[in-house]
């Protein structure tokens, strides 16, 4: 592991643009969605795109662990 690097932070985030589409949920009465369903899509995407940069690998499952990652640095299918 490469000691001169520092782990990233939450203030190390672009800052992600979320724009409210309001589109009625089907599965509830009167048609309210949870509150918890926020944008983190393009967090995953990010760390994806990280791993690529860095190590030439593309993983498209999720989680990108450090196993799943040591495994495709090591040729290993996943």
């Amino acid at each position: 592991m490469n000691s001169v690097r520092r782990i990233p932070i939450a203030s190390d985030i672009p800052t992600i643009e979320t724009e409210v589409v309001e589109v009625p949920s089907a599965a509830h009465p009167v048609g309210v969605r949870d509150v918890a369903e926020v944008p983190v899509a393009p967090l995953m995407a990010a760390v994806a795109n990280a791993i690529d940069n860095a190590l030439g690998l593309r993983l498209r499952e999720l989680p990108m662990s450090p196993p799943k990652v040591l495994a495709a640095m090591d040729g290993d299918a996943l």
